[in-house]
């Protein structure tokens, strides 16, 4: 039996279902097809493609059409997951309308089913005007990488009185605003569980403990691809970084010493009896 897509009210549904949500980042086609065999219920094209895919040094250099030229590869792969698209730095800040305008671009042009954003009171109107434009919107809060030079950098954020209020009050303001679900980055495992106790929308953390409503994680990290990177909220379940490197050596090796390609891989020519001709004398 063919497994049902995943939706905005089946992931809002898992709140106290006792069933956690599962979030992974996706970047192309060839991961998204893969990933949507399994039960991953969503999968998000995140900005962090700019650091993973671009080689850049944070996620500010992305633009709306990188995402919405990622997410529409993502979503020729995956037809199953609940797929969900970033919004870049500078594409929702500016005004509410250019905040609703840019977010209906990625469900348009990217074929996202819903949206994310940073940022909590501070965008709390555009959220609700996205919403109100018919656009889901997951919210994101805590550590949020748009804000690092504003942060100082990629610290956990929430660890004082003052800062947890705020964060509090910042995933509030979200689900007032209309947000399904809120992704909580990088804040203590203490301040994750009050506000996912606080809330009637599910939390998905990173970095955040383990009594959010679900996980999501990047990919790459997940399965070893980027061995440099080593946070602590990263647990890597696979080191394919090394398989791929071994692989790659073996056929370097194999190719300098003729064994590849061997006959198996090879074609040639089917031998056909030369065909007897007949000479008039």
């Amino acid at each position: 039996m063919k497994a049902q897509p995943v939706t905005v009210p089946a992931i809002t549904a898992r709140k106290n279902s006792g069933k956690k949500i599962t979030a992974l980042t996706a970047y192309d086609y060839s991961f998204a097809k893969l990933l949507d065999t399994t039960l991953i219920d969503i999968l998000l094209v995140g900005d962090s493609l700019g650091m993973i895919s671009q080689g850049h040094e944070n996620t500010l250099s992305v633009t709306l059409e990188d995402v919405i030229y990622h997410t529409r590869s993502v979503r020729r792969g995956a037809h199953r997951a609940l797929i969900v698209a970033d919004m870049p730095f500078m594409s929702y800040q500016v005004s509410v309308e250019q905040a609703v305008t840019n977010a209906g671009r990625l469900i348009q042009q990217g074929r996202a089913a819903a949206i994310k954003l940073e940022g909590g009171a501070r965008v709390a109107n555009k959220v609700h005007a996205i919403v109100q434009a018919g656009i889901p919107v997951m919210g994101h809060v805590g550590l949020t990488p748009q804000s690092i030079h504003q942060f100082g950098g990629y610290k956990v954020q929430g660890k004082t009185f003052l800062d947890s209020k705020q964060v509090r009050q910042d995933a509030k303001d979200l689900q007032k605003a209309g947000a399904f679900s809120l992704v909580l980055e990088g804040i203590p495992q203490e301040l994750a569980t009050e506000i996912t106790h606080d809330l009637k929308i599910p939390t998905i953390g990173i970095g955040a403990g383990s009594k959010c409503d679900g996980q999501i994680l990047v990919i790459h990290d997940l399965i070893g691809l980027n061995p440099e990177f080593t946070p602590k909220f990263v647990k890597r379940y696979a080191e394919l970084s090394d398989v791929i490197q071994n692989a790659v050596t073996e056929f370097i090796d194999e190719v300098n010493s003729e064994v590849f390609p061997g006959p198996e891989h090879t074609y040639n020519l089917k031998k056909v009896a030369l065909k007897k001709v007949n000479y008039d004398r």
